[in-house]
C-alpha cells in the first residue's frame, strides 16, 4: 500500500490517541504519549506491525497517544491509512 495524501483518524481524548499519516520518502513513526516512558516500545511494535501487515515502505505517521489499548492503536492506524490511499 502506498500512502497517497494526508489523512488522519482518531480523538484526542482520554484513552484514545490520534494517528497521523503523510507521504514521505522513507518510512518513519513518531511517538508522542502521555506513557511514553513505560509503553513507547510497545506503541511502535503495534505500529509496525500493521503498517507491515499493509505493505507500507514509506511515509511519515504520527501517534499522539492518551493512554490507548493495542486494539484501538490498531484500529485508528489503519482507518488512517486507508484514508490516505490511492483511490
Amino acid at each position: 500500500m502506498r500512502i497517497a495524501r494526508r489523512a488522519q483518524a482518531g480523538t484526542m481524548q482520554s484513552s484514545d490517541l490520534m494517528v497521523a499519516v503523510e507521504p514521505a520518502e522513507a518510512l518513519s513513526v513518531e511517538i508522542e504519549s502521555t506513557v511514553k516512558k513505560q509503553f513507547e516500545h510497545l506503541i511502535r511494535a503495534v505500529a509496525e506491525r500493521v503498517l507491515a501487515a499493509h505493505g507500507v515502505t514509506a511515509g511519515r505517521v504520527r501517534i499522539t497517544d492518551r493512554g490507548a489499548l493495542d486494539y484501538a492503536i490498531q484500529a485508528r492506524l489503519e482507518t488512517a491509512l486507508a484514508r490516505a490511499a490511492e483511490a
